[in-house]
């Protein structure tokens, strides 16, 4: 994977490049991006350009055998670790090595895809993926030894926010003093979630999400769509390259998310002082509890996306509203009134500790009703 396959980014690309070109690599990187954004296609094609000597970010014009090895991903000195859990195929003690196969599938098919889209490949949309001490252990064993062909070994790890503590720990040394020649290249989504060590061993470099533009312009390019439809696809991905083919292909449950959202929200208004309809709010718990726990997250930060486009559309910031409802007796303009500065801190805040207990395993049932009763009380909610 080349610079110029990287879509966007060219500030961060010369960046890049010019360390190497410059003999200044930081020996640990730590790639903070929002979802579609190309952190990992970006990381690729920073480790081809460093182990094969490429001269510049447009061909491959150092070694052509190591260029040949990156096209398939099996460079000996490429290595990759990623949140994996135990599936049909394997068993228990479930490590990066066992998912190869997979995982340079779904590079190749999806470079810009999701940590949900990693589940699915895997079969595991029901179970926390993570980094665990048994991954750890196999980073150790593969980065003390030499490298296969005498220059950089590189490790990228993806989604470190996945590492858990003990994983964290054991890697803390090795990252700090890595042996000569090794990068970490390590990608996450959210800065927070990755323990403070780990973070102050590391290089960090923020990768903005992708403009409209951009992604305006390169879907022209790529799949000859008109203007028009370019510019609504991009103005609806809200800088997400994954979205953005997700929406061309028509292949995406954000239909099935409007259609809970819209059901959600009109219940919860209409439970203030009706108990009758708490058993309607308790059937939407239950039904959307039935989902994996990831499918559950995704709602829940589409949800947080939905509320945040009502308030936009509150104060008449419609440049900024992407959203176009497909349920027939919905208009977000007469719902957006019931969302605005008052509340909106409070629904945010109430979404994102949703999404807390059910990556901890929380009952989901129970979190979710929890969610709806506060969503009641904040939809009556007067702005100051």
């Amino acid at each position: 994977m080349l610079f110029k396959d990287i879509i966007g980014q060219e500030k961060l690309k010369n960046h890049l490049i010019q360390t190497v070109n410059n003999g200044r690599i930081s020996h640990a990187q730590l790639f903070i991006a929002p979802k579609g954004s190309g952190a990992l296609p970006l990381a690729i094609a920073y480790a081809q350009y460093i182990l094969c000597h490429n001269k510049d970010s447009e061909n491959k014009s150092g070694d052509e055998a190591c260029n040949l090895k990156f096209e398939k991903l099996a460079h000996p000195d490429l290595h990759f670790s990623f949140p994996v859990a135990a599936n049909d195929r394997v068993k228990k003690h479930p490590v990066s090595s066992l998912f190869l196969e997979e995982w340079r599938k779904f590079i190749i098919n999806t470079p810009y895809g999701s940590l949900f889209n990693w589940y699915q490949k895997l079969g595991i949309e029901n179970k926390q993926g993570q980094i665990g001490v048994d991954e750890a252990e196999e980073i150790v064993k593969k980065l003390v030894l030499k490298s296969y062909e005498g220059g950089y070994k590189v490790m990228i790890i993806w989604m470190a926010e996945k590492m858990n503590i003990s994983a964290s720990n054991k890697l803390l040394k090795l990252i700090e003093e890595p042996p000569e020649k090794t990068l970490f290249l390590l990608i996450a989504e959210n800065e927070e979630q990755i323990i403070k060590t780990i973070l102050s061993r590391c290089q960090i470099l923020n990768i903005k999400a992708l403009s409209k533009s951009i992604i305006k312009e390169e879907l022209i390019k790529k799949f000859q769509l008109t203007e028009y439809d370019a510019e609504k696809i991009a103005h609806q991905s809200n800088g997400d390259w994954n979205k953005a083919i997700r929406s061309l292909n028509q292949n995406d449950n954000e239909d099935v998310f409007e259609r809970w959202f819209i059901t959600w929200v009109r219940s919860a208004f209409r439970a203030k002082g009706n108990a009758s309809v708490i058993q309607d709010l308790i059937t939407w718990s239950d039904e959307i509890a039935k989902t994996g726990r990831e499918s559950q997250k995704r709602f829940l930060h589409y949800c947080s996306d939905f509320f945040r486009q009502a308030m936009l559309t509150n104060y008449k910031a419609n440049n900024l509203v992407f959203f176009e409802a497909q349920t027939t007796d919905f208009d977000i303009r007469k719902f957006a009134p019931f969302v605005h500065g008052g509340n909106i801190e409070d629904i945010h805040t109430a979404i994102e500790d949703a999404i807390y207990h059910i990556e901890r395993n929380g009952n989901a049932k129970i979190i979710l009703l929890d969610l709806s009763m506060q969503l009641t009380r904040y939809l009556h909610q007067k702005e100051a």
